[in-house]
């Protein structure tokens, strides 16, 4: 075997003699960068670059500690990831029979996009919403909303994950009480909740509360999950957010396991302990172009997770320590231009994702820089997974690309440098304390700015945009909402209004206000009890969130400097 000084030696001689010939007759391409978003590429990778790694302390084997392999021992020999494709747009009664479609297409679990009066807790007779019900996602007002939703698919047979977040409360009770009708105990019911609010104040936008009763609201449905839904996902974590508003994959970990940590020590506040939530968050991430570099961030997210919860919160069951993660492919990365190379560009990054070991993958639509996915669009993005999943070979071997010099060393950086991200945060005072003073938003800017100025200088190619285009490209498919969409949802809120018990839904609202105005998240009492008798009572999402506004105020946030 050659020795570690034999190696380097050889190393130098190759650079300095072979490469530097090469290079000599024919350079480098000059129209790249060769980084990654968080790392320097070097041009070749050897044993000497993974050196100081211990086998079994650091890679290990799928199924145990520290599952830099892999969380299942198995992988997807015992089964695939679960092809879960985003959906919903205009009424509860289009997004079903979308759904229907999906199911029928042989996705297994659905995954709900919500519209953004919803996401922002204004019903859509609200002169707020005006032009808005419906667009990028389906309107829920009322308990009526969710159950036309799921009409004809059994809760006690699906798996369903919602994005939402500020008012996620609100739609998991809801669709709690569905399940109840239907006649779903409630420690059957499966699905996840988003219930991210925290990354909302740095990268998305839709946030109602200030961050402190938000993180109150995120750790009570913690809380009231691990006691009565115990099947149901109440947290999951996203990065994905903040990797499509650009930061690099090292922030996006970093971030991320910030916003956890406050939220389990959110939740620890509310009475559970650590195993009681730790096995049932959930998280999505971002895959983008960058093929190998996703490959290792899955890699390294699931060994620093691992540490946190065994060494910083003392968890002792494996299964907290286990990182499973949803993933969507970078919606960011698609391009309204040649909208056709987005197929491409998705099923690299469904292949990278594959290859880095996730329990859950939904594709961006190749249409999506130009509208809600058309039908097709999304038979596209399933049957790509279809087609990795069963006739590309990487799901017969847990982690094909372990043992990789590269990827070792990658996985190794970024481990690296997220921990210097989330020491950072640390110093600032935690995940609560670096949005409020902007650290999370300036690192984030500064990211997405140094992408953009790569782009524009050419060293980073986009097909189609800066590179290879077309002239006077004209986009071929849009996929428009139906206009009435928002008529009817109104007409259907005043049906619901009218027909309600008015006396119970007062009583429920004024309840839930009670309870909003105790004390310290610490002693306050479980926000969850008072939702569930409003939704029950069919109050709006609007009422339900009207009355926290009233308590909690509006988060205004800190001006630019």
């Amino acid at each position: 075997m050659t020795q570690n000084g034999d190696l380097s030696n050889e190393r130098k001689r190759w650079s300095e003699a072979t490469y530097a010939k090469a290079k000599e007759r024919g350079g480098e391409r000059t129209d790249t960068d060769f980084r990654t978003s968080s790392a320097e590429v070097q041009p070749l990778y050897t044993p000497e670059d993974i050196a100081d790694i211990d086998y079994n302390r650091d890679i290990g084997y799928p199924g145990e500690y520290p599952y830099t392999r892999g969380v299942q021992a198995s992988m997807y020999r015992g089964r695939l990831w679960s092809i879960r494709q985003y959906a919903g747009y205009g009424t509860a009664a289009e997004t079903n029979k979308r759904f229907r479609f999906l199911l029928k297409e042989g996705q297994p679990g659905l995954s709900v996009a919500f519209d953004l009066p919803t996401q922002l807790g204004y019903d859509s007779d609200d002169p707020l919403s005006m032009g808005e019900v419906g667009k990028v996602g389906v309107a829920i007002d009322t308990l009526a909303d969710m159950e036309t939703m799921f009409d004809g698919i059994p809760l006690d047979q699906v798996s369903t994950s919602m994005t939402i977040n500020a008012p996620a409360s609100v739609l998991v009770a809801m669709y709690a009480v569905v399940g109840q009708k239907q006649g779903v105990p409630l420690d059957r019911i499966a699905g996840t909740a988003q219930n991210d609010v925290l990354k909302e104040y740095v990268a998305r936008g839709t946030y109602i509360y200030p961050p402190k009763p938000s993180l109150r609201l995120a750790a009570d449905l913690m809380s009231y999950c691990a006691r009565e839904l115990p099947r149901f996902n109440a947290i999951s974590i996203s990065g994905y957010h903040m990797r499509e508003a650009g930061c690099t994959a090292a922030q996006e970990m970093a971030f991320t396991f910030a916003n956890a940590i406050a939220y389990i020590e959110g939740a620890i506040e509310r009475g559970v302990s650590v195993d009681d939530v730790g096995p049932r968050i959930s998280w999505i991430f971002n895959t983008q172009n960058n093929f190998l570099e996703e490959v290792a961030k899955y890699r390294a997210l699931r060994r620093m997770w691992a540490k946190i919860m065994r060494e910083r919160f003392k968890a002792e069951d494996a299964r907290s320590w286990m990182l499973r993660t949803h993933v969507q492919t970078g919606g960011a990365t698609l391009t309204a231009q040649q909208p056709e190379n987005n197929i491409v560009r998705a099923a690299l990054q469904a292949l990278a994702t594959a290859l880095g070991g996730v329990q859950s993958l939904a594709l961006s639509c190749y249409d999506e820089a130009l509208a809600l996915p058309t039908e097709e669009a999304q038979r596209i993005a399933v049957r790509t997974q279809q087609v990795i999943g069963y006739e590309s070979g990487v799901a017969n071997t847990a982690d094909p690309l372990g043992g990789s010099y590269y990827i070792e060393w990658l996985t190794n950086e970024l481990e690296r440098k997220a921990w210097e991200y989330l020491g950072r945060v640390e110093d600032v005072g935690g995940a609560i304390a670096a949005i409020e003073s902007g650290y999370v938003q300036r690192e984030i800017q500064e990211a997405s700015y140094a992408y953009q100025q790569a782009i524009d200088e050419g060293k980073k190619v986009i097909v189609g945009v800066n590179k290879f285009a077309n002239e006077n490209e004209e986009p071929q498919m849009i996929f428009r909402v139906n206009p009435e969409a928002e008529r009817a949802q109104i007409e259907r809120l005043a049906h619901v209004r009218k027909e309600r018990d008015q006396a119970l839904v007062d009583a429920a609202l004024s309840r839930l206000e009670e309870v909003s105005r105790e004390g310290d998240a610490g002693r306050a009492g479980n926000l969850m009890h008072p939702i569930m008798e409003a939704v029950k009572a069919y109050a709006s999402v609007g009422e339900i969130c009207g009355v926290m506004r009233r308590v909690f105020g509006d988060y205004q946030p800190p001006t630019a400097v």
